[in-house]
C-alpha cells in the first residue's frame, strides 16, 4: 500500500509539474511554452490554449463599446495546425450606417531553433476581409511558419455600437484551456442581465466599483462595476452522442441589455416582464392575430368528424386531418408573417402555421387549446430568468380534455397523438395563456420508448435452425419504424436483409396500418446456418442486437446525457433442440443497476429438459443525466455490447 501510494503521488506531481512548465499566467511566450510538447491531462488534445484574455468597457469617445483580446496557443500536432486559422466575424445592420470594427491586430509564432526562439511576425498584407453576407464580414489571418509545437499568439480590439449584447465570452472550446480570464467594466447607467452558462465553475469571481469611469461631454458622469471572471484547466468540449446543441453547455458568459438610463435623465427599458410580454403577444401579428380564425377553417372537416360527440375522439379526427393534409415545408421562422389562409390554399406551410391552424380548428370545435412557444434542442435552452422570443423557434398545441392534457404537433404525420417531435423534448416550453398568464411548461416523452422482439426457434431435420420473429416498438421507436416502412416498404425489408445477411428472412407481415399508431408491430420468419466447428455448434442468441458499440468513449464528459426519453429493451430468445441436441455451455446470467434505481440490466439464462432460453432487459428510467453518471453509463453500455457479442450457446449432438 505505501508502495503504491508513493508511486501515485510521484506520478501526479510529475504529471502537475509538467503542467506548469507553460506559463499560463500571462501573455509572454516563455521559452517553456515553446518546447513542452505534451499535455499529459490530455493525451487526445492536438492543442491547447496556455491563456487567453479577454477586457470590455464602454470608450468615453463615442460611447461604443470595446474589447482587447488576446490569446496563446500551442500547437501539439500537425491535427492542431487549424487554430492557427483565425477568423472574425464583423456584423453591420441592415442599413450599412452602424457596424463593428477591428483593429490593432498582431500576431506571432514562436519556434525553437538551435536552442533559441525564433518569433515571426504576421504581416499587415497577410490579412483579408471578405463579405460573408449581407450583415457580416469577415476578417481572416493564418499565423506563419507553423510547426508542431509552435506556440501562436495574436491580438486585436474589436468596437462596437451595439450595446443591447455587451460582448459575452466563451471560457471553453474544442480544445484545453489553461487559463481563461475575463474582465467587463459595465457602467452603472448600463443594467445587463448576467447569464453564466456551462458545469465549469469559476476559479476567480471579483467585481469591483470603480468611481467615475465614464464621463459624459456635458460633465455628468457613471461609476463602472469592474468584473474578472477566470477559468483555469477548462477541458476541452468535445460532442458526443445523446445531447442537444454546445450551446447548452459550453461554459460561457453572456450578458444582455435590461435597462439604459442616459446622461439626459431618459430611461429605455430593452427587458420587458412576462405579464408585459403577453400583452403585446395578445396583439403580435405571427401568433395573437392568429387565434380567432374561425372564418378560415371553415368548412375543412368531413361531418364524420364534426358530428363526434366523443371531444377525444374529435380531436383524434382533427390533429389526423392536419397531419394528412398539409406538409411541412422545413422552415421555423416562428416570428415571421403568418397567413393561414395560404396554408389551408396551398397545402404547405411552416411548423407554426400548420400548429396554428391546428388550434384554430380545435377551438372552433369546442376543445379547450393553448399555444405553447418552443425552443427546439438544436436551438438550445431558452433564457428562463427573462423574456427572450428570440430564443424560441417553434410552436405546439396543447389540448386539455376531460381533465387530461395532450401536447401535439400536427407538423409530423406519423407522430402519434399526444406524442412531441423529438427536436421538441429540451425541457420545458412557454405555455401562452393569453388571459390569465403564461408560465414555463416542464414536458418530456409522456411514456416510456420501448423495443421487443419475441423469437422462437427450432432445430429443423436438415440441421439448420428456422423460427419466427415477433417484434414490437413504442414511442420514439416506433416513430422510425413507421416513417421508414410507410415510405417505402420495400427498402424497410431490404435494409432488414442487408443488416442480418446471416439469416435468411421470410414472411415479413406489418400488422400495424395507421401512419400516426402509437405502436408498429410486424412479424417474420427466419433461417439460419449454424456454425459448426468439430464437434460443437455455436449459437449467438442474441441474432438481434440493439447496440452494436458503446457510443461514449470520452475520459471525461461535463455536459448531461440527454436521450430526450425514458426507454427500454426486451430480448426473449426460446431455442427447441428438438431431442436431437445437448448444452454444453450456457451464457451466464448478469444483473447491475446504475446509481439511485436509474436503470437495470438483466441477462436470465434458462435450461429446459428440451429447450434453452434466453431474457435480456435494459432501461433508462431518465430522459436526462447529469455528467456525474457518465462513467456508469459507459460501463452499461459496455456490459450490454458485450453481452450481446460474446454470449454463446454452444450444443452438441445427442
Amino acid at each position: 500500500m505505501k508502495i503504491t501510494f508513493l508511486s501515485t503521488f510521484l506520478l501526479l506531481s510529475l504529471i502537475g509539474f509538467s503542467q506548469t512548465k507553460f506559463n499560463s499566467e500571462n501573455y509572454i511566450v516563455s521559452k517553456d511554452d515553446v518546447e513542452t510538447n505534451t499535455f499529459r491531462k490530455d493525451s487526445t488534445a492536438h492543442a491547447l490554449v496556455i491563456y487567453e484574455y479577454g477586457n470590455s468597457y464602454i470608450d468615453e469617445t463615442n460611447f461604443n463599446l470595446k474589447t482587447e483580446i488576446k490569446r496563446k496557443i500551442k500547437i501539439l500536432d500537425r491535427e492542431g495546425f487549424d487554430h492557427a486559422n483565425v477568423i472574425i466575424g464583423l456584423y453591420n445592420n441592415d442599413q450599412g450606417d452602424s457596424k463593428e470594427k477591428i483593429s490593432n491586430i498582431k500576431a506571432t509564432t514562436s519556434n525553437i531553433e538551435n536552442g533559441n526562439i525564433v518569433r515571426t511576425k504576421l504581416g499587415s498584407n497577410q490579412i483579408f476581409r471578405e463579405k460573408y453576407n449581407n450583415n457580416i464580414t469577415r476578417v481572416k489571418f493564418t499565423l506563419p511558419n507553423i510547426k508542431e509545437g509552435s506556440v501562436i499568439s495574436y491580438s486585436y480590439t474589436l468596437e462596437t455600437p451595439f450595446l443591447f449584447k455587451y460582448r459575452g465570452w466563451a471560457f471553453q472550446n474544442d480544445i484545453p484551456t489553461l487559463h481563461s480570464e475575463y474582465r467587463a467594466s459595465i457602467p452603472a447607467n448600463y443594467e445587463y442581465n448576467i447569464k453564466l452558462v456551462g458545469e465549469q465553475k469559476l476559479d476567480v469571481n471579483e467585481t469591483t466599483l470603480k468611481k467615475k469611469c465614464l464621463v459624459a461631454s456635458t460633465g455628468a458622469s457613471a461609476d463602472c462595476l469592474t468584473t474578472k471572471y477566470v477559468m483555469k484547466n477548462v477541458p476541452a468540449f468535445i460532442e458526443e452522442d445523446f445531447m442537444t446543441t454546445r450551446d447548452n453547455y459550453l461554459s460561457r458568459v453572456d450578458y444582455e441589455l435590461k435597462i439604459l438610463r442616459g446622461f439626459d435623465g431618459g430611461v429605455k427599458n430593452y427587458t420587458k416582464t412576462w405579464k408585459t410580454t403577453d400583452k403585446d403577444l395578445k396583439t403580435e401579428q405571427s401568433i395573437g392575430r392568429q387565434l380567432n380564425k374561425k372564418s378560415i377553417v371553415k368548412g375543412l372537416l368531413s361531418s364524420e368528424i364534426t358530428k363526434e360527440k366523443n371531444q377525444l375522439k374529435k380531436a383524434q379526427g382533427i390533429y389526423k386531418y392536419v397531419q394528412e393534409n398539409y406538409t411541412w415545408n422545413k422552415e421555423f421562422n416562428l416570428f415571421k408573417e403568418v397567413s393561414l389562409k395560404n396554408l389551408v390554399k396551398n397545402k404547405s406551410g411552416r411548423a407554426s402555421e400548420i400548429n396554428l391552424l391546428l388550434f384554430n380548428i380545435l377551438n372552433a370545435n369546442n376543445i379547450d387549446v393553448k399555444t405553447v412557444l418552443v425552443s427546439t434542442r438544436a436551438n438550445g435552452l431558452a433564457t428562463k430568468i427573462y423574456p427572450v422570443l428570440t430564443d424560441f423557434n417553434y410552436l405546439i398545441v396543447q389540448a386539455t380534455i376531460d381533465g387530461n392534457t395532450y401536447l401535439l404537433d400536427a407538423v409530423d404525420p406519423y407522430l402519434a397523438f399526444g406524442q412531441l417531435s423529438f427536436r421538441c423534448l429540451n425541457q420545458y416550453g412557454r405555455l401562452l395563456d393569453l388571459k390569465n398568464g403564461s408560465y414555463w411548461l416542464p414536458f418530456t416523452a409522456n411514456k416510456t420508448t420501448t423495443k421487443t422482439f419475441r423469437t422462437e426457434l427450432t432445430f429443423n431435420d436438415e440441421g439448420n435452425i428456422e423460427g419466427s420473429i415477433k417484434s414490437k416498438k413504442t414511442g420514439y421507436h416506433a416513430l422510425s419504424a413507421k416513417r421508414n416502412y410507410f415510405s417505402n416498404s420495400s427498402e424497410y425489408l431490404k435494409a432488414y436483409k442487408d443488416t442480418y445477411t446471416a439469416m435468411d428472412i421470410t414472411n415479413h407481415e406489418v400488422s400495424t396500418k395507421e401512419k400516426n399508431s402509437e405502436t408498429f408491430e410486424e412479424t417474420f420468419n427466419v433461417t439460419i446456418e449454424p456454425e459448426i466447428i468439430g464437434e460443437n455448434i455455436y449459437i449467438n442468441p442474441f441474432i438481434f442486437k440493439y447496440i452494436s458499440e458503446n457510443p461514449f468513449k470520452l475520459q471525461e464528459r461535463t455536459y448531461p446525457i440527454d436521450f430526450g426519453y425514458k426507454e427500454a429493451y426486451f430480448y426473449k430468445i426460446k431455442i427447441d433442440l428438438n431431442g436431437k441436441y445437448e448444452v454444453v455451455e450456457l451464457p451466464k446470467s448478469l444483473s447491475m443497476k446504475l446509481p439511485n434505481n436509474t436503470g437495470t440490466l438483466l441477462v436470465n439464462v434458462k435450461q429446459e429438459e428440451n429447450s434453452v432460453m434466453v431474457f435480456l432487459k435494459f432501461s433508462f428510467n431518465e430522459a436526462i443525466y447529469t455528467s456525474n453518471y457518465y462513467n456508469h453509463l459507459k460501463s452499461f453500455f459496455s456490459h450490454i455490447v458485450n453481452t450481446q457479442n460474446n454470449s454463446l450457446i454452444v450444443l452438441k449432438e445427442k
